[in-house]
């Protein structure tokens, strides 16, 4: 599979919390360091995603927001 995005982050499943329409998906890049992602809970059916998976975010975005209190 060839994609434009160059921000590709492998890592491991550690957690999939389903629910009736869409899913979390938490992917551990490194150590203590982990990404979620909101997506179908059909995509988590035809991917075959398991809890200790290997699975990469893909990040492709126009902008990235940053706030602090």
């Amino acid at each position: 599979m060839k994609i434009s995005a160059r921000n590709v982050l492998a890592g491991k499943i550690t957690s999939i919390q389903k629910g009736p329409i869409s899913a979390l998906v938490t992917i551990e890049i490194a150590p203590k360091i982990q990404i979620t992602a909101s997506i179908t809970a059909d995509a988590v059916r035809e991917l075959k995603l398991k809890k200790g998976g290997h699975a990469s975010a893909v990040i492709k975005a126009s902008s990235v927001l940053v706030g602090v209190e």
